[in-house]
């Protein structure tokens, strides 16, 4: 095992977010919001991988970012078994989204309430002191929910709440009371609205209010929009603004960023599948009278408008040389010099790291350094009989052409206690090293 200093997502040099911008695992639905740290944060959903459908979808994740290339994995945050009042059989965790007043933050999240699933929809909603971990589930509103009803959003504007979703061509909106899980007045229909299908989003630029949304389009739902001087409507329908992505489902959230504004979207770029989608990142800009430009979507995503992080604390490396291999797994000696874990091709090799140290306990970024000519491999991950499998490994141009880094966030117990376990199975991939990298809470 060795120390250093290097930080999340330092060794890849990155100067610009590419598209997607998030890829170890996947996500869809992003909802960007920033705040008082000066960080921004996504609020994703996760498309299990193998996915069956929309259905496996759970265990929400956060990311943030100071400087909108470099994106941590903050973890997960809530997961259907974590809610108690939901459909038993788990899994339909769906597009969420957070808003923060008088020092909470409150997490709104559809979920079905029982197994006959598209017609018992509800809102529910887990609270934290923090943004990106420590949330409790507390139950869902009252009065919302039924057929099709999903995609909550919700904005804070001038110490009032509004919440906004809907489904199956219904957009409904309401204000909600000062304790955020209950309704002023119920819900309305906004009006307005041409197309509207699901994925409602409601943010505020130069004191209009703007509405955006996916619509009907067959297989290939477009981005569209209206705007309002009140935040519940009427509304004055403006147009598309963003084309297909590619994808079957379209979904996004619009922030202002130092300065800048953006449109966060998903793809299915990396795996070619509608049911295991990819966070994007481009830039939105408006026209004088207030309308919205068409978004270009790019490979290159957005550029950095920062300094890249610097890690708060030391992450340890453990070579692959440090583990113990099964199933056809191999400690390599490259002609580098570099000792890896090869071999991994097979479903029933992995290599087994034992006695990592999870420090004080709790969150921790967990790093995968690797080499791979596959367009997509891919990584199978089990910390402490956990499952957090998969987590995707993108070509680095060869076996021998290191540089590639998968990742994501979990927790760790206290101590040199831990084992992970890395299994294959997913493409022809050498392992150079897992890092560990404790995150402060």
């Amino acid at each position: 095992m060795t120390t250093n200093n290097i930080g999340f997502e330092t060794t890849r040099q990155k100067t610009t977010s590419m598209n997607p911008a998030i890829t170890s695992i996947y996500t869809a639905d992003p909802s960007a919001h920033v705040w008082n740290d000066g960080k921004i944060y996504i609020y994703a959903s996760h498309d299990m991988d193998p996915a069956r459908g929309c259905d496996l979808m759970d265990r929400y994740h956060v990311f943030s970012s100071e400087d909108m290339v470099h994106w941590l994995d903050e973890g997960e945050i809530l997961r259907s078994n974590d809610v108690s009042w939901g459909r038993p059989e788990g899994g339909f965790m769906w597009a969420p989204d957070c808003a923060y007043k008088n020092g909470t933050y409150y997490f709104y999240y559809p979920h079905p309430s029982d197994s006959n699933w598209n017609d018992s929809w509800k809102i529910g909603v887990a609270t934290s002191r923090y943004p990106a971990h420590g949330f409790t589930d507390q139950g869902y509103i009252e009065g919302l929910g039924g057929f099709a009803l999903i995609d909550p959003c919700v904005i804070v504007d001038d110490n009032s709440a509004y919440i906004y979703y809907g489904g199956g061509s219904v957009c409904l909106g309401g204000k909600l009371n000062e304790d955020m899980m209950s309704l002023e007045n119920g819900m309305t229909e906004m009006q307005g609205l041409e197309d509207f299908h699901e994925a409602a989003w409601v943010f505020k630029r130069n004191n209009l209010y703007y509405l955006t949304y996916a619509d009907n389009l067959e297989n290939n739902n477009r981005m569209r929009y209206a705007t309002s001087e009140n935040p519940l409507g009427p509304w004055t329908y403006r147009g598309i603004f963003l084309e297909p992505t590619g994808c079957s489902t379209t979904h996004g959230s619009v922030v202002e960023f130092k300065g800048q504004w953006y449109l966060f979207y998903h793809n299915q770029a990396i795996s070619g599948e509608g049911t295991l989608r990819s966070v994007c990142i481009d830039y939105l800009e408006f026209d004088e009278d207030g309308s919205i430009k068409p978004v270009v979507q790019t490979r290159e995503g957005v550029s950095s408008v920062g300094p890249a992080p610097v890690p708060a604390r030391q992450q340890k490396v453990y070579e692959g040389a440090a583990s113990q291999v099964f199933g056809g797994a191999e400690i390599r000696i490259l002609q580098s010099g570099q000792t890896v874990v090869g071999n991994l091709q097979s479903s029933e090799a992995y290599a087994l790291f034992k006695n990592i140290d999870g420090g004080e306990g709790g969150r921790a970024s967990i790093e995968l350094h690797y080499a791979t000519g596959e367009r997509l491999a891919k990584l199978h991950l089990t910390i402490n009989d956990q499952d957090y499998s998969l987590l995707n490994a993108l070509s680095t141009g060869g076996l021998q052409e290191f540089g590639g880094i998968t990742n994501i966030t979990v927790p760790l117990e206290l101590g040199n206690v831990n084992t992970i376990k890395i299994s294959g199975g997913h493409g022809e991939i050498n392992l150079l090293s897992l890092a560990v990298t404790p995150l402060l809470d």
